[in-house]
């Protein structure tokens, strides 16, 4: 008796061809090439790497100054306590940031000749600190802001370097808002006036609910960015991650504490980076299949 190969059979009936089981082991097959060299590739990559940099003449005097565990222990607790300080900074200043950016976005997209001196004062705003660097930004609200004796204002350099970053990062914020805002097209406005809304209540309930929706992903890249900036503050001696390994690496000039703080912010920047992608990806899948307006 002759026993003859037939195609797996699944519950429901269907029996692939043997074309289709070809294709999908030729693509399986093609995958595992792929995934192999890839490996390769990176490991190859990886050796090539490390034996340029530790066979390097200086690499000995370089791992001691840069990569010394002793001062990496040392300096990783007090890292970490300064790092609680950039936390709340980007708490406090990220929900700040969000409010006046929006605010200032529908400022600029206030229609009618009666709110022009509102649309002038908030495209000077953002004019200016988007082209202001932030450090310099810094500099002026930290040292000029105490400097001019203001009764009742504070001169604590964490407010006033949190308010300087606020100040710079609400004009970037405020472009992605007021470009999510235009990229809604006029029709839905209109559809929302027709239906006996006042303007007001068309940004309200239509506008500004499509166009929030839309800028998430850029709105979380700059999120990301304020995380890192927020190291900043040390410039104005406010014991962060930053200055606190300032502290311990002058002390004896070694630089394994910037490290350690460098390696810390990049721990806390990956996650964040990762779920920009994820929101990014999930909108756009969205976008494709209509479910996004």
């Amino acid at each position: 008796m002759t026993l003859h190969k037939t195609p797996a059979v699944v519950e429901d009936g269907y029996a692939p061809s043997e074309r289709r089981i070809a294709r999908e082991r030729y693509r399986r097959g093609r995958t595992r090439r792929a995934t192999a060299i890839a490996a390769t590739s990176t490991l190859v990559t990886g050796a090539v790497l490390f034996l340029l940099i530790t066979g390097s003449p200086g690499w000995t005097r370089s791992k001691e100054t840069f990569f010394s565990a002793h001062y990496a222990r040392v300096a990783l607790p007090q890292v970490m306590e300064g790092l609680w300080l950039n936390l709340r900074l980007l708490a406090v200043c990220g929900a700040a940031v969000l409010v006046l950016g929006l605010l200032l976005a529908v400022a600029r997209t206030l229609r009618g000749p009666v709110f022009f001196p509102v649309r002038a004062l908030a495209t000077a705003y953002t004019d200016f600190f988007r082209g202001l660097p932030l450090i310099i930004c810094l500099l002026m609200v930290v040292f000029g802001v105490p400097a001019l004796r203001l009764e009742g204002v504070t001169t604590d350099p964490v407010l006033l370097g949190g308010g300087a970053l606020v100040l710079t990062y609400s004009a970037y914020v405020a472009e992605v808002f007021r470009a999510g805002i235009e990229s809604v097209h006029p029709s839905q406005r209109a559809a929302a006036r027709s239906l006996g809304l006042s303007s007001g209540q068309a940004l309200r309930f239509v506008v500004l609910p499509q166009a929030v929706r839309r800028v998430v992903p850029p709105l979380l890249n700059d999120l990301v960015s304020l995380q890192k900036d927020t190291g900043l503050v040390s410039i104005a001696g406010a014991v962060d991650a930053v200055y606190a390994a300032q502290i311990i690496a002058s002390k004896d000039f070694n630089y394994t504490p910037y490290v350690v703080a460098g390696l810390v912010f990049v721990a806390l920047t990956i996650p964040m980076t990762r779920l920009t992608d994820w929101v990014t990806a999930r909108m756009d899948r969205r976008r494709a299949q209509g479910g996004l307006v």
